[in-house]
């Protein structure tokens, strides 16, 4: 039996325990009951004929591009003044939309439509072209003319009636269960990242990915997919270049992914390949062309900018399903007090509230909540609330009530409330895809402020209903508002955990208007970036489960929320010392820097694995401290361009083939190379180095790239290298901040730089971001502000001078 066979055998032998439970049985009840409400919700499918576009008709010019008519369908083709592409066929636009941050971003008037070769058509704009051929293959092509992609023609399968030519005014996929399927290749050498959270990345290997948020049900590990946060988005890089695909489209789908070989066969290049295939919905699509950092803030351009977190966000946080009560609260914010480590938050999972009641506390555990937290603020530890969607459905429950009263529950096709079981029992579900619900709702997080909670983590929001059987989730047929259009589940199961996020929000902006909102959701889906971050839900604990956290966070940054981390030690089992040190060291250089951990796994403070373990982490803990003023202008700079904290290595050399398949290092920011150790009882490691210098932050070594290193890994620090000429903002001793410079190399071409976000508080008050540029000339090393000025901070050289770059003193301007 293999160790998958083993889990699954786990997980069945679990649910047989399960099942003979009060809880099993409500989980056996609501399995039946989603049965039968899409037996009788859902339409069967009956005869279904295929559909290609057939052959070219005619075209009509609109601004921005136009729109090619065939024989079986319509693609409108628009190029927007960002260089972004809009696809539609059969006539669908860029709106509604739960992606788009705001009005649809306006058409380049100078890109036009003209005729092409072989009866084809063509938009050709600054940045991009897009060829369409006669028989519906779309190319998207440099403006050098290299094909990045190549989109062949779509084929529906929809029910026997629907009309085989599309009306003049269609606005989407005729019939609301027609499927469709759409090819398209690559150039041989691409590799394909993004579409979400995925545990098997970052580099997305050949295989079937599906596009359906979904618990995977217990802890899970490399070879689980899929998780709670899927999205149409990938990334695809290149020695052409680099471009962006989003579908937009929220209905379950799937893509199949297939790299190519170059030399293959009799000596030609195969190219690679992805198929996506949905269960309905639009066929509508956005291409974004450029390098990696182009095309993040095209999306962000598109998809809204990410929410900046407040400063205490970016410390140290401590969670545990389990801490039982307030006075367990204290004794572990006082261990991190009295051991001198820095702690900025602490996470009260549902063991806080009353019989797992959203918008509830139990009162006999957690007497004085309000109290509590103003206690443990003092101390500079904000609280941190778990937030559910599920409501419990039992006369008394105010939440209940209220919502009943106000008709806000998702209900099925017979008008009845959807009843599902999660923690607190038979639950009903808010129908966040209707702004009424999102406002009721959002007058419910004022009882969390009152309560002292500074922010909010957003749990089981796929949404995730127990059953015993089958998915654990709504019925699909269970209807939803979708913004007044009207559907249901299959289109708004995907959109449900970001609809939650949004009224979370907008909720927490109207409450607290002078402060930055806190707030993480486990699900979510293109453009869950403007209200927060997420995390990598229950990983396991053990060493693939440690490898797959590092995946999660790179792959979500590639597909625009730059904000998110794992459990530390991972959330199920008991992690070895070792383990847990090394997942400690790598969590405190992501964004979201959080232990946690399930009720049944023990205790995950620093000093329960050991004095030798506690030392290290301690050092982690300062580390980080150090590094808050860096962090905090990494937000600032996500906000404004889309870059995410946590980068591949290949970002600023994607034509090096060999960074494309580096999966076990990454970049945070443009300044620093992080090195973690993903194995057991490994102290030394290779690190591949992109182009230039690189210093050893450790010893101060110098070591150039493009190439391969091996450095040491002791258990006392993970390697960390500083580019040559980057400009870090950190914090000093006396808490101010200080630019650390690490030496740039000699020459005009060996000029560096970086950014400092000049701290501003957690209001809404943009910060200015100051730049540095670094020079070595004859020896000596030089600062100066971009655009002229003093420096106006302490400056720290460091690094090691290469043989004959010999140093002289410094100087600074």
């Amino acid at each position: 039996m293999n160790a998958r066979d083993l889990v699954r055998s786990e997980k069945l032998v679990r649910s047989m325990r399960v099942i003979c439970t009060a809880q099993g049985l409500r989980s056996l009840r609501s399995a039946w009951r989603r049965r039968r409400s899409d037996a009788v919700g859902l339409a069967r499918r009956g005869t279904e004929l295929a559909r290609v576009p057939g052959e070219v008709e005619g075209a009509e010019p609109e601004p921005g591009g136009g729109v090619v008519r065939f024989a079986r369908s319509s693609l409108r083709v628009r190029v927007t003044t960002g260089g972004a592409v809009f696809c539609g066929w059969d006539g669908a636009e860029p709106e509604p939309s739960y992606a788009l941050a705001g009005p649809c971003p306006e058409a380049d008037e100078r890109a036009e439509l003209e005729p092409d070769t072989g009866g084809g058509w063509r938009v050709v704009s600054e940045r991009v072209t897009v060829a369409v051929s006669g028989n519906g293959t779309v190319e998207v092509r440099t403006p050098g003319g290299v094909v990045l992609r190549r989109d062949l023609p779509p084929r529906w399968w929809e029910p026997a009636g629907v009309p085989s030519a599309p009306a003049p005014d269609d606005r989407g996929v005729r019939g609301e269960g027609a499927r469709w399927l759409q090819r398209s290749e690559v150039a041989a050498d691409a590799r394909f990242f993004g579409l979400g959270g995925r545990a098997s990345g970052p580099r997305l290997r050949d295989g079937v990915y599906r596009l359906w948020n979904t618990d995977p049900g217990g802890s899970f590990g490399p070879g689980d997919d899929p998780l709670y946060l899927t999205m149409p988005v990938q990334l695809v890089v290149a020695d052409a270049g680099t471009h962006l695909v989003f579908h937009d489209n929220s209905w379950d789908g799937a893509v199949t992914l297939r790299e190519g070989e170059e030399g293959a066969g009799s000596g030609h290049d195969r190219p690679g390949w992805c198929r996506t295939r949905m269960e309905g919905g639009p066929l509508r699509y956005w291409v974004i062309v450029g390098t990696p950092a182009r095309v993040l803030h095209g999306w962000t351009a598109l998809t809204g900018a990410p929410a900046v977190p407040p400063r205490w966000a970016l410390g140290h946080h401590h969670a545990r399903w389990g801490f039982g009560d307030a006075a367990e609260v204290r004794r572990v914010v006082a261990g991190y007090r009295e051991r001198g480590l820095p702690l900025s938050a602490l996470h009260l999972d549902i063991d806080h509230l009353a019989g797992h009641r959203v918008f509830t506390v139990d009162a006999a555990r957690f007497p004085d909540l309000p109290g509590l937290a103003a206690e443990l603020l003092e101390d500079g530890v904000r609280l941190v609330s778990i937030v559910d969607p599920a409501v419990k459905a039992e006369p008394g429950n105010a939440v209940y009530e209220s919502g009943a009263a106000e008709d806000v529950f998702v209900r099925d096709t017979r008008g009845r409330e959807v009843r599902g079981v999660v923690w607190p029992g038979e639950s009903v579900f808010p129908d966040f895809t209707d702004p009424r619900v999102r406002k009721w709702w959002g007058g419910l997080y004022a009882e969390r402020l009152a309560q002292g909670f500074s922010g909010v983590w957003h749990d089981m929001n796929e949404p995730v209903s127990f059953a015993a059987f089958g998915e654990t989730t709504l019925p699909r047929s269970a209807r939803h508002a979708l913004e007044g259009r009207g559907g249901d589940h299959r289109e708004a199961h995907n959109v449900y955990g970001l609809a939650m996020a949004r009224a979370g929000y907008e909720a927490l902006c109207e409450l607290r208007p002078d402060e930055r909102p806190f707030l993480f959701s486990r699900s979510g889906w293109a453009g869950l970036q403007r209200y927060g971050g997420s995390w990598s839900g229950d990983v396991a604990t053990d060493w693939a489960g440690l490898r797959a956290s590092l995946s999660l966070v790179i792959g979500l940054g590639l597909s625009g929320v730059p904000y998110s981390g794992p459990d530390i030690g991972g959330f199920t089992g008991h992690p070895s010392p070792e383990l847990y040190l090394r997942w400690f060291q790598l969590g405190a250089y992501l964004p979201l820097f959080r232990t946690h951990s399930a009720i049944s796994a023990g205790r995950r403070e620093p000093w329960e694995f050991g004095p030798r373990v506690l030392e290290h982490a301690a050092a982690a803990l300062r580390t980080r401290q150090r590094l808050l003023p860096y962090f905090m202008t990494l937000a600032q700079l996500a906000a404004r361009t889309g870059a995410p904290y946590v980068r591949p290595v290949w970002w600023r050399t994607p034509k090096d083939r060999a960074l494309r398949d580096c999966e076990d290092a990454f970049l945070l920011g443009d300044a620093l190379l992080v090195a973690p150790v993903l194995e057991e009882g490994v102290r030394r490691r290779p690190v591949r180095l992109p182009r230039g210098r690189w210093y050893d932050t450790a010893t101060g070594r110098a070591y150039d790239g493009p190439g391969q290193v091996v450095l040491d890994a002791p258990l006392s620090g993970i390697p960390v290298l500083a580019r040559a000429g980057a400009v870090v903002p950190v914090a000093g001793p006396d808490g101010g901040v200080e630019l650390e410079v690490w030496t740039p190399c000699q020459g005009r071409r060996g000029a560096g730089a970086g950014t400092l976000a000049v701290p501003a508080g957690d209001g809404w008050e943009k910060p200015e971001l100051l730049r540095f540029i670094t020079r070595l000339r004859d020896g000596a090393v030089t600062v100066e502000r971009e655009g002229g000025g003093e420096v106006g901070y302490p400056v720290r050289i460091r690094g090691e001078a290469p043989s004959g770059e010999t140093r002289r003193p410094r100087r600074r301007s």
